[in-house]
């Protein structure tokens, strides 16, 4: 395979979980009660901070080198995407 074709695969998957998380955080909403966007987008930014926090923590279980550092990092992302959620939903 060549490095032109890696790169167009690898730019999909990226546009694939950008499209599935906008789908997931209530995309068809705005367009069916005539809102705005803006909910849409901060819940597409959550989802991509608790997925960072999920990459950390299986970096930090699959490397020898810097685990504490990935791990530590993981939690506080997943966290922060946590209390954006429950701020969101307004139980704060």
């Amino acid at each position: 395979m060549s490095k032109s074709t890696s790169k167009v695969i690898s730019g999909f998957k990226y546009v694939y979980l950008i499209a599935f998380f906008a789908l997931l955080s209530g995309f068809f909403h705005p367009l069916i009660t005539d809102t705005s966007f803006d909910s849409v987008v901060i819940g597409v930014i959550v989802l991509f901070v608790g997925l960072a926090g999920g990459i950390l923590l299986y970096k930090a279980a699959t490397t020898d080198k810097r685990k504490i550092i990935f791990l530590g990092t993981g939690f506080v992302l997943i966290g922060i995407s946590l209390f954006y959620i429950i701020q969101l939903t307004g139980r704060v």
